[in-house]
Protein backbone atom coordinates (compact mmCIF):
# COMPACT_ATOMS: atom_id res chain seq x y z
CA UNK A 1 0.00 0.00 0.00
CA UNK A 2 1.32 3.42 -0.97
CA UNK A 3 0.30 6.78 0.48
CA UNK A 4 1.58 10.24 -0.41
CA UNK A 5 1.23 13.11 2.05
CA UNK A 6 1.22 16.38 0.13
CA UNK A 7 1.16 20.10 0.94
CA UNK A 8 3.23 19.56 4.08
CA UNK A 9 5.76 21.62 5.98
CA UNK A 10 8.28 18.91 6.74
CA UNK A 11 10.41 19.49 9.84
CA UNK A 12 13.70 17.69 10.34
CA UNK A 13 16.59 18.40 12.70
CA UNK A 14 18.26 20.18 9.75
CA UNK A 15 15.44 22.52 8.77
CA UNK A 16 11.91 23.04 7.47
CA UNK A 17 10.75 22.78 3.88
CA UNK A 18 7.47 22.69 1.97
CA UNK A 19 7.00 19.40 0.22
CA UNK A 20 5.64 15.88 0.24
CA UNK A 21 6.55 12.35 1.22
CA UNK A 22 5.49 8.87 0.16
CA UNK A 23 4.99 5.91 2.46
CA UNK A 24 5.02 2.26 1.47
CA UNK A 25 4.79 -0.76 3.78
CA UNK A 26 5.09 1.43 6.85
CA UNK A 27 8.28 3.21 5.80
CA UNK A 28 9.13 6.49 4.11
CA UNK A 29 10.24 5.80 0.54
CA UNK A 30 10.39 9.25 -1.05
CA UNK A 31 10.68 12.84 0.16
CA UNK A 32 10.40 15.82 -2.16
CA UNK A 33 10.09 19.58 -2.25
CA UNK A 34 7.26 21.56 -3.75
CA UNK A 35 4.22 19.90 -5.28
CA UNK A 36 3.81 16.15 -5.09
CA UNK A 37 4.23 14.27 -8.39
CA UNK A 38 0.86 12.61 -7.93
CA UNK A 39 -2.36 13.10 -6.00
CA UNK A 40 -1.99 12.54 -2.30
CA UNK A 41 -3.49 13.26 1.06
CA UNK A 42 -3.24 17.04 1.40
CA UNK A 43 -2.16 18.28 4.82
CA UNK A 44 -3.08 21.85 3.97
CA UNK A 45 0.31 23.32 4.77
CA UNK A 46 0.47 21.87 8.27
CA UNK A 47 3.74 20.84 9.88
CA UNK A 48 4.89 17.24 9.89
CA UNK A 49 7.40 16.20 12.54
CA UNK A 50 8.78 12.78 13.44
CA UNK A 51 6.90 10.82 16.09
CA UNK A 52 8.05 11.70 19.58
CA UNK A 53 10.27 9.29 21.51
CA UNK A 54 9.84 9.14 25.29
CA UNK A 55 12.56 7.38 27.27
CA UNK A 56 11.02 8.00 30.72
CA UNK A 57 7.31 7.29 31.17
CA UNK A 58 5.44 5.63 34.06
CA UNK A 59 1.97 5.49 32.49
CA UNK A 60 -1.21 7.43 31.80
CA UNK A 61 -4.97 7.13 31.24
CA UNK A 62 -5.24 5.73 34.76
CA UNK A 63 -2.75 2.95 34.05
CA UNK A 64 0.61 2.61 35.76
CA UNK A 65 3.45 0.65 34.14
CA UNK A 66 4.94 -0.37 37.54
CA UNK A 67 1.92 -2.62 38.17
CA UNK A 68 2.72 -4.64 35.05
CA UNK A 69 -1.01 -4.83 34.21
CA UNK A 70 -1.08 -5.27 30.45
CA UNK A 71 -4.57 -3.93 29.76
CA UNK A 72 -3.86 -0.74 31.68
CA UNK A 73 -0.47 -0.44 30.02
CA UNK A 74 -2.14 -0.63 26.62
CA UNK A 75 -4.47 2.21 27.62
CA UNK A 76 -1.51 4.29 28.73
CA UNK A 77 0.34 3.68 25.47
CA UNK A 78 -2.77 4.57 23.44
CA UNK A 79 -3.12 7.87 25.30
CA UNK A 80 0.47 8.88 24.65
CA UNK A 81 0.24 7.80 21.02
CA UNK A 82 -2.71 10.15 20.53
CA UNK A 83 -0.44 12.91 21.81
CA UNK A 84 2.27 12.06 19.29
CA UNK A 85 4.55 9.66 21.18
CA UNK A 86 5.05 6.73 18.82
CA UNK A 87 8.01 5.17 20.66
CA UNK A 88 8.26 4.85 24.44
CA UNK A 89 9.80 2.75 27.15
CA UNK A 90 7.94 1.77 30.30
CA UNK A 91 9.52 3.10 33.48
CA UNK A 92 9.12 1.19 36.73
CA UNK A 93 9.72 2.50 40.24
CA UNK A 94 11.30 1.02 43.35
CA UNK A 95 9.82 -2.29 44.48
CA UNK A 96 10.88 -5.67 45.77
CA UNK A 97 12.92 -7.90 43.48
CA UNK A 98 9.90 -10.13 42.88
CA UNK A 99 7.63 -7.17 42.10
CA UNK A 100 10.10 -5.64 39.65
CA UNK A 101 10.80 -8.97 37.96
CA UNK A 102 7.08 -9.72 37.57
CA UNK A 103 6.35 -6.27 36.08
CA UNK A 104 9.31 -6.51 33.69
CA UNK A 105 8.26 -9.99 32.57
CA UNK A 106 4.69 -8.87 31.91
CA UNK A 107 5.70 -5.70 30.04
CA UNK A 108 8.22 -7.68 27.98
CA UNK A 109 5.24 -9.27 26.23
CA UNK A 110 4.11 -5.81 25.08
CA UNK A 111 7.66 -5.18 23.91
CA UNK A 112 7.47 -8.39 21.87
CA UNK A 113 4.35 -6.94 20.22
CA UNK A 114 6.16 -3.69 19.40
CA UNK A 115 3.85 -1.68 21.64
CA UNK A 116 6.72 -0.68 23.94
CA UNK A 117 10.40 -0.17 23.11
CA UNK A 118 11.70 -1.51 26.40
CA UNK A 119 11.64 -1.37 30.19
CA UNK A 120 13.39 1.12 32.46
CA UNK A 121 14.19 0.39 36.10
CA UNK A 122 14.12 3.71 37.96
CA UNK A 123 15.25 2.36 41.32
CA UNK A 124 15.66 0.53 43.62
CA UNK A 125 19.34 1.55 43.62
CA UNK A 126 18.87 5.22 44.46
CA UNK A 127 19.69 7.60 47.31
CA UNK A 128 17.36 7.75 50.31
CA UNK A 129 18.20 11.45 50.56
CA UNK A 130 16.94 12.01 47.00
CA UNK A 131 14.33 9.29 46.58
CA UNK A 132 11.42 11.60 45.73
CA UNK A 133 8.30 9.50 45.13
CA UNK A 134 10.06 6.15 45.70
CA UNK A 135 9.35 4.08 48.80
CA UNK A 136 12.44 4.58 51.02
CA UNK A 137 11.80 1.31 52.84
CA UNK A 138 12.46 -0.63 49.63
CA UNK A 139 15.68 1.10 48.58
CA UNK A 140 18.82 -1.00 48.68
CA UNK A 141 22.44 -1.13 47.64
CA UNK A 142 22.96 -2.44 44.13
CA UNK A 143 24.59 -5.71 43.20
CA UNK A 144 25.33 -6.97 39.70
CA UNK A 145 23.79 -10.29 40.72
CA UNK A 146 20.38 -8.88 41.64
CA UNK A 147 20.30 -6.67 38.58
CA UNK A 148 21.12 -9.68 36.39
CA UNK A 149 17.97 -11.32 37.78
CA UNK A 150 15.91 -8.31 36.71
CA UNK A 151 17.49 -8.27 33.26
CA UNK A 152 16.69 -11.96 32.85
CA UNK A 153 13.06 -11.32 33.80
CA UNK A 154 12.86 -8.68 31.06
CA UNK A 155 13.86 -11.22 28.38
CA UNK A 156 16.07 -8.86 26.41
CA UNK A 157 13.83 -5.80 26.75
CA UNK A 158 15.47 -4.03 29.70
CA UNK A 159 16.81 -0.83 28.16
CA UNK A 160 17.73 1.45 31.05
CA UNK A 161 18.68 1.52 34.74
CA UNK A 162 18.63 4.66 36.90
CA UNK A 163 21.19 4.39 39.69
CA UNK A 164 22.91 6.64 42.24
CA UNK A 165 26.67 6.33 41.60
CA UNK A 166 27.71 7.05 45.20
CA UNK A 167 26.11 3.87 46.58
CA UNK A 168 28.33 0.92 47.52
CA UNK A 169 28.36 -1.47 44.58
CA UNK A 170 27.02 1.11 42.14
CA UNK A 171 30.06 1.33 39.87
CA UNK A 172 30.28 -2.44 39.49
CA UNK A 173 26.55 -2.57 38.74
CA UNK A 174 26.88 0.19 36.14
CA UNK A 175 29.67 -1.76 34.44
CA UNK A 176 27.62 -4.94 34.54
CA UNK A 177 24.52 -3.20 33.15
CA UNK A 178 26.42 -1.66 30.25
CA UNK A 179 28.04 -5.03 29.50
CA UNK A 180 24.52 -6.48 29.19
CA UNK A 181 23.47 -3.76 26.74
CA UNK A 182 21.51 -1.75 29.30
CA UNK A 183 21.81 2.06 29.38
CA UNK A 184 23.02 3.25 32.77
CA UNK A 185 21.47 6.56 33.85
CA UNK A 186 22.55 8.58 36.88
CA UNK A 187 19.78 10.06 38.99
CA UNK A 188 17.96 10.22 42.32
CA UNK A 189 21.45 10.81 43.61
CA UNK A 190 23.21 12.79 46.34
CA UNK A 191 26.57 12.36 44.60
CA UNK A 192 29.36 14.90 44.51
CA UNK A 193 30.82 16.21 41.25
CA UNK A 194 33.64 13.67 41.53
CA UNK A 195 31.37 10.72 42.33
CA UNK A 196 29.19 11.59 39.36
CA UNK A 197 32.19 11.55 37.04
CA UNK A 198 33.15 8.15 38.43
CA UNK A 199 29.73 6.91 37.38
CA UNK A 200 30.23 8.26 33.87
CA UNK A 201 33.68 6.68 33.69
CA UNK A 202 32.08 3.36 34.66
CA UNK A 203 29.80 3.67 31.63
CA UNK A 204 26.74 5.77 32.56
CA UNK A 205 25.56 7.84 29.60
CA UNK A 206 22.22 9.44 30.64
CA UNK A 207 21.17 11.90 33.35
CA UNK A 208 17.75 10.98 34.75
CA UNK A 209 15.58 14.13 34.80
CA UNK A 210 18.44 16.60 35.23
CA UNK A 211 18.08 19.00 38.19
CA UNK A 212 15.32 16.95 39.83
CA UNK A 213 16.16 14.57 42.69
CA UNK A 214 19.79 15.70 42.87
CA UNK A 215 21.72 18.49 44.65
CA UNK A 216 21.30 21.94 43.17
CA UNK A 217 24.05 23.50 41.10
CA UNK A 218 26.48 25.26 43.42
CA UNK A 219 29.46 27.50 42.72
CA UNK A 220 31.76 25.75 45.22
CA UNK A 221 30.15 22.33 45.20
CA UNK A 222 28.92 21.94 41.60
CA UNK A 223 27.53 18.48 42.26
CA UNK A 224 26.08 16.18 39.63
CA UNK A 225 24.40 18.88 37.53
CA UNK A 226 27.67 20.44 36.35
CA UNK A 227 29.33 17.05 35.84
CA UNK A 228 26.46 15.74 33.74
CA UNK A 229 26.04 18.90 31.69
CA UNK A 230 29.73 19.21 30.91
CA UNK A 231 30.49 15.64 29.92
CA UNK A 232 30.10 15.04 26.18
CA UNK A 233 29.33 11.37 26.85
CA UNK A 234 26.09 12.16 28.69
CA UNK A 235 22.60 12.88 27.37
CA UNK A 236 20.47 14.83 29.84
CA UNK A 237 16.75 14.25 30.32
CA UNK A 238 14.55 17.28 31.00
CA UNK A 239 10.93 17.47 32.18
CA UNK A 240 9.48 20.51 30.43
CA UNK A 241 6.11 20.86 32.14
CA UNK A 242 6.52 24.27 33.77
CA UNK A 243 6.60 22.63 37.22
CA UNK A 244 9.76 20.55 37.49
CA UNK A 245 12.26 22.99 35.97
CA UNK A 246 12.24 26.77 35.44
CA UNK A 247 12.56 27.82 31.77
CA UNK A 248 15.82 29.63 32.54
CA UNK A 249 17.37 26.40 33.77
CA UNK A 250 16.05 24.59 30.71
CA UNK A 251 17.73 27.19 28.51
CA UNK A 252 20.95 26.75 30.48
CA UNK A 253 20.89 23.00 29.87
CA UNK A 254 20.15 23.45 26.16
CA UNK A 255 22.92 26.05 25.84
CA UNK A 256 25.52 23.83 27.51
CA UNK A 257 24.54 20.36 26.29
CA UNK A 258 22.94 21.37 23.00
CA UNK A 259 20.06 19.59 21.26
CA UNK A 260 22.26 16.61 20.42
CA UNK A 261 22.71 15.81 24.13
CA UNK A 262 19.28 16.85 25.41
CA UNK A 263 16.18 14.65 25.51
CA UNK A 264 12.73 15.81 26.54
CA UNK A 265 10.85 13.29 28.68
CA UNK A 266 7.41 13.25 30.26
CA UNK A 267 8.02 11.28 33.50
CA UNK A 268 4.27 10.80 33.12
CA UNK A 269 2.30 8.79 35.68
CA UNK A 270 -1.16 7.24 35.80
CA UNK A 271 -2.99 10.58 36.17
CA UNK A 272 -1.81 11.78 32.74
CA UNK A 273 -4.87 12.39 30.61
CA UNK A 274 -7.13 12.12 33.65
CA UNK A 275 -8.53 14.63 36.11
CA UNK A 276 -7.35 15.66 39.53
CA UNK A 277 -7.67 12.98 42.19
CA UNK A 278 -5.80 10.23 44.01
CA UNK A 279 -3.59 7.72 42.20
CA UNK A 280 -0.71 5.36 42.94
CA UNK A 281 2.88 5.28 41.73
CA UNK A 282 4.36 1.95 42.69
CA UNK A 283 3.49 1.55 46.37
CA UNK A 284 3.10 5.29 46.98
CA UNK A 285 -0.19 7.19 47.09
CA UNK A 286 -0.25 10.34 44.96
CA UNK A 287 -2.69 13.22 44.85
CA UNK A 288 -3.07 15.38 41.74
CA UNK A 289 -4.22 18.97 42.12
CA UNK A 290 -4.38 21.36 39.15
CA UNK A 291 -2.46 18.77 37.14
CA UNK A 292 0.48 18.58 39.57
CA UNK A 293 1.19 15.18 41.13
CA UNK A 294 2.56 15.02 44.68
CA UNK A 295 2.92 12.33 47.32
CA UNK A 296 0.10 12.30 49.84
CA UNK A 297 2.73 11.92 52.58
CA UNK A 298 5.53 14.47 52.37
CA UNK A 299 4.36 16.38 49.32
CA UNK A 300 7.25 15.46 47.00
CA UNK A 301 6.57 15.85 43.29
CA UNK A 302 5.60 12.40 42.02
CA UNK A 303 6.14 12.29 38.28
CA UNK A 304 4.07 14.46 35.99
CA UNK A 305 0.86 14.61 33.98
CA UNK A 306 2.80 15.76 30.92
CA UNK A 307 2.45 14.57 27.34
CA UNK A 308 5.20 15.05 24.77
CA UNK A 309 3.20 17.37 22.53
CA UNK A 310 2.93 19.82 25.43
CA UNK A 311 6.65 19.48 26.15
CA UNK A 312 7.36 20.12 22.45
CA UNK A 313 5.20 23.26 22.35
CA UNK A 314 6.75 24.59 25.54
CA UNK A 315 10.23 24.00 24.12
CA UNK A 316 9.37 26.33 21.25
CA UNK A 317 7.25 28.91 23.05
CA UNK A 318 8.72 29.07 26.55
CA UNK A 319 12.32 27.96 26.05
CA UNK A 320 12.90 29.48 22.62
CA UNK A 321 13.98 26.46 20.60
CA UNK A 322 13.51 26.47 16.84
CA UNK A 323 11.27 23.80 15.33
CA UNK A 324 14.27 21.76 14.10
CA UNK A 325 15.84 21.94 17.58
CA UNK A 326 12.57 20.90 19.21
CA UNK A 327 12.35 17.95 16.81
CA UNK A 328 15.83 16.89 17.79
CA UNK A 329 15.21 16.94 21.56
CA UNK A 330 11.76 15.34 21.37
CA UNK A 331 12.50 12.69 18.74
CA UNK A 332 16.00 12.23 17.34
CA UNK A 333 18.14 12.53 20.48
CA UNK A 334 16.03 10.13 22.58
CA UNK A 335 15.90 7.72 19.63
CA UNK A 336 19.70 7.85 19.49
CA UNK A 337 19.90 7.13 23.23
CA UNK A 338 17.94 3.92 22.63
CA UNK A 339 19.99 3.03 19.57
CA UNK A 340 16.86 3.29 17.42
CA UNK A 341 17.78 6.36 15.36
CA UNK A 342 18.20 4.19 12.26
CA UNK A 343 14.49 3.39 12.47
CA UNK A 344 12.69 6.25 14.23
CA UNK A 345 13.23 9.80 15.42
CA UNK A 346 13.59 11.54 12.06
CA UNK A 347 11.86 12.01 8.74
CA UNK A 348 14.15 10.33 6.24
CA UNK A 349 13.94 7.75 3.48
CA UNK A 350 14.03 4.27 4.97
CA UNK A 351 12.78 5.30 8.41
CA UNK A 352 9.48 4.10 9.80
CA UNK A 353 6.59 6.41 8.94
CA UNK A 354 6.07 7.54 12.54
CA UNK A 355 4.76 11.06 12.06
CA UNK A 356 2.90 13.82 13.89
CA UNK A 357 0.89 16.45 12.03
CA UNK A 358 0.79 19.79 13.84
CA UNK A 359 -1.38 22.81 13.11
CA UNK A 360 -0.11 26.39 13.18
CA UNK A 361 -0.53 26.44 16.98
CA UNK A 362 1.60 23.27 17.20
CA UNK A 363 -1.43 21.32 18.42
CA UNK A 364 -1.64 17.68 17.31
CA UNK A 365 -3.84 17.32 14.24
CA UNK A 366 -2.93 13.74 13.36
CA UNK A 367 -0.63 10.90 14.36
CA UNK A 368 0.74 8.10 12.20
CA UNK A 369 2.63 5.02 13.41
CA UNK A 370 4.32 2.60 11.02
CA UNK A 371 2.37 4.10 8.14
CA UNK A 372 -1.10 3.75 9.70
CA UNK A 373 -3.10 6.62 11.13
CA UNK A 374 -3.76 6.54 14.86
CA UNK A 375 -5.69 9.79 14.46
CA UNK A 376 -6.18 11.01 10.91
CA UNK A 377 -5.94 14.74 10.14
Amino acid sequence: MSLTLADARIVTSEGVHDGWLTIEDGRITHIGRGSAPRDGHSLGGRHVVPGFVDIHNHGGAGGSFPTGEQDRAREAVALHERHGTTTMIASLVTGTTDELAAAASSLAELCDEGLLAGVHFEGPYISKARCGAHNPALLREPTPQEFATLVEAGRGHVRMLTIAPELPGALDTIRAAVAQGVIAALGHSDATFEQTLEGVEAGASVATHLYNAMPALGHRAPGPVAALLEDERVTVELINDGVHVHPAMLRLAFDVAGPRRTALITDAMAATGMGDGTYVLGSMEVTVTDGVARLVEGGSIAGSTLTMDVAFRRAVREVGLSLPEAVQVASLTPARVLGLDGEVGSIAVGRFADLVVLDNSLEVAGVMKRGSWITEP
